[in-house]
């Protein structure tokens, strides 16, 4: 599945639902929002040894999933609603991190 394809599919979900008039950008960035915050939960009051373990727990693999694949889904449904090109805009934010954290010199002894 591609982004224009899981973009087409949120489009229909939302046109089924007529809920096309609550997905403003205002709206869908607030919910992205706090699907982030709700990422951010999981992972809050962990160390960071467990963090680094944690989608290895069949049960917060679950959750980790859930709320992962919400972010992504806002962020689709936000991005085809501006018209906005996420691989385009995400490939360009590389590009410009590339000039401006450039590769360190080799570390030499």
């Amino acid at each position: 599945m591609t982004i224009e394809d899981l973009s087409a599919r949120q489009r229909a979900f939302a046109a089924a639902r007529a809920w096309e008039r609550w997905h403003t950008p205002k709206n869908l960035v607030m919910a992205l929002s706090g699907e982030v915050g709700e990422l951010t939960e999981i992972f809050q009051w962990l160390t960071p040894d467990q963090a680094e373990t944690a989608y290895a727990d069949p049960d917060l693999r679950a959750r980790i999933d859930d709320e992962l694949a919400d972010v992504l889904l806002y962020l689709v449904r936000l991005a085809d609603v501006l018209g906005a090109d996420l691989l385009a805009a995400a490939n360009a934010k590389i590009d410009r991190n590339e000039h401006r954290f450039p590769k360190p010199a080799p570390l030499t002894d």
